[in-house]
């Protein structure tokens, strides 16, 4: 139980913290980024709001045999965690910050949120797969 749990925080995580983040003034309202930055940006929001749905419901969906429920939880630790893990790689681009000078910059002050996150959902999976009881193995 508590690998679905962890898993919940992460997708609801997913759900709230790019909407909440990046739809305001310092990303889609700021006006200093043009409108394909802000194109990208929507993007980014809509990957969260499809990946959080995704680990909620693979987190929660119930399977008819043990082998189905450790694939479940595969899938979900794979949507839970491969948004925070490709924002904490995409610090490595060139001419890339965590915040704009505006806004504070330059720094990364999001990479622990992001870490927890991925941690969450990685965790919450292998909890609940390595619980799971399956013929033969």
């Amino acid at each position: 139980m508590l690998g679905r749990i962890l898993l919940t925080i992460d997708g609801l995580l997913l759900l709230v913290g790019a909407p909440i983040a990046d739809y305001g003034p310092t990303h889609m309202f700021n006006p200093n980024w043009p409108p394909h930055a802000k194109f990208h940006n929507g993007q980014t929001i809509n990957l969260s709001l499809l990946l959080g749905l995704a680990t909620l419901f693979y987190a929660w969906r119930s399977a008819e045999t043990p082998t189905l429920k450790k694939e479940f939880m595969l899938v979900s630790a794979f949507t839970g965690s491969i948004y925070w893990i490709a924002a904490i790689c995409s610090i490595l681009y060139p001419g890339t910050m965590g915040l704009d000078p505006e806004f504070g910059g330059p720094g990364f002050p999001q990479a622990p949120l992001f870490v927890f996150a991925a941690v969450c959902g990685m965790l919450g999976s292998w909890l609940e797969a390595s619980a799971v009881k399956v013929k033969g193995s």
